[in-house]
């Protein structure tokens, strides 16, 4: 069984919600960031950005700045633009984006949980990264980003779910990318019923948010070191969980700037050495698993490797984004680290097409890969395993607003 929790969010008023939601700030072009920090008062941006027409700035991810943060946040409580919650909740969130309906439940997940493997990972973190979380983390006293959780399909627990959401929602709006939000707040004998089903859950697998978690376990290591007074909230972590079938997995194709001094031809050639090389029309996606289709110079072609260069039986080294980088990236193209090379960046597979064709066209990309997107069923094998994925292999769905239902550490 997995553990998870109902809490007391702080959250926005009902008549304030669509102002404050955000996506994170990282998300924003920094034109459109600007524009919306000026434009609305209310945005849950203004929290993370506190310095925001202010002449005297703090250092970047100081704990200066991090205080900052912290009295912005206790600013918006004090103003009753974020309320409290009088008693615990759980909350169903649901996002609708193109017709489909992404919806689960938002708790508080185990950090023992993780720490024991019930909540399982594929991706390393970057322990900068996750250090300077851990500070964060610890000075604002807040989880804004829910970590998106799957779970294997429960019938009863959807059954349930859908008719708890028959009910008038808390929250009912549309952001400008024409997703729809709702929230139902969940109380009394509901989260029982809740809990009930989720203790007929094995495990959970983490789909977006690897260092949020890893963050989180940092927290209540380093404060379980200090003379602090300890909170029941450290021990648990703000997370969205949902059915497995219900999310929506894209690749993340790759653009490459450079053919490390080979002409077309001979790249080209080399990669016969390595599968079936077809030129075809026009632009297309890969129809099937271990196939690649190919845009330089103004040509489409599609490459499906070799069977014999295939390890089928490893969750890892049979990923495509795996052959990638091994049979063409690292050995014909010289990149070595997809996490720092400068000559490869990653485009999600949520883009059209026509924006990598428009990379490389203008001649800032020499190549573009564009792959098969990877299955759960695969996400999951390479968990069972402890395995990891190489960098920027799946681009999961729903993407999920800040500020929506904040989890308060400190409690």
């Amino acid at each position: 069984m997995v553990d998870i929790v109902p809490f007391k969010a702080i959250r926005p008023t009902r008549d304030k919600v669509h102002l404050v939601a955000a996506r994170p700030y990282y998300s924003y072009k920094k034109n459109v960031l600007k524009a919306k920090l000026e434009d609305n008062s209310f945005t849950f941006l203004r929290i993370i950005n506190p310095e925001f027409n202010k002449a005297i700035k703090t250092e970047p991810n100081s704990k200066e700045r991090f205080s900052l943060v912290r009295e912005k946040y206790a600013e918006f409580i004090k103003e009753k633009i974020l309320i409290r919650e009088n008693e615990n909740a759980f909350y169903i969130y649901q996002q609708t984006k193109n017709g489909h309906k992404f919806y689960g439940i938002i708790a508080g997940a185990s950090i023992d949980d993780y720490e024991k493997g019930r909540i399982k990972k594929h991706e390393e973190t970057i322990t900068s990264r996750e250090t300077l979380f851990v500070s964060y983390l610890d000075i604002v006293g807040y989880n804004a980003e829910p970590v998106l959780l799957s779970h294997s399909t429960h019938d009863e627990l959807d059954k349930a779910l859908l008719g708890l959401m028959q009910e008038r929602p808390e929250y009912e709006f549309t952001t400008t990318d024409k997703i729809k939000h709702e929230v139902w707040v969940i109380k009394g004998k509901n989260i029982d019923l809740i809990n009930k089903f989720f203790e007929e859950i094995d495990s959970l697998y983490i789909a977006d948010g690897h260092h949020r978690c890893a963050s989180s376990a940092g927290l209540r290591k380093k404060r379980s070191k200090k003379e602090v007074k300890k909170y029941k909230n450290e021990n648990y972590f703000l997370a969205f969980i949902m059915d497995e079938q219900k999310m929506q997995i894209a690749e993340f194709n790759r653009l490459v700037k450079t053919l490390n001094n080979l002409s077309k031809e001979e790249f080209l050639l080399k990669l016969t050495e390595i599968g079936s090389l077809t030129k075809i029309d026009s632009a297309d996606k890969p129809t099937i698993e271990h196939q690649l289709t190919i845009y330089i110079d103004s040509d489409w072609y599609t490459l499906n490797f070799d069977n014999s260069l295939i390890p089928f039986k490893d969750p890892v080294k049979s990923l495509d984004t795996y052959l990638l980088t091994e049979l063409i990236l690292k050995p014909i193209l010289g990149i070595q680290d997809l996490k720092t090379d400068e000559n490869i960046s990653f485009v999600s597979g949520a883009e059209p097409i026509e924006n990598i064709v428009n990379s490389v066209d203008s001649k800032k990309y020499k190549i573009a890969f564009i792959l098969f997107p990877i299955s759960i069923k695969q996400v999951k094998a390479v968990a069972d395993v402890s395995g990891i994925m190489p960098p920027k292999s799946t681009w999961v769905e729903p993407k999920l607003r800040s500020g929506l239902t904040i989890y308060n550490i400190n409690e």
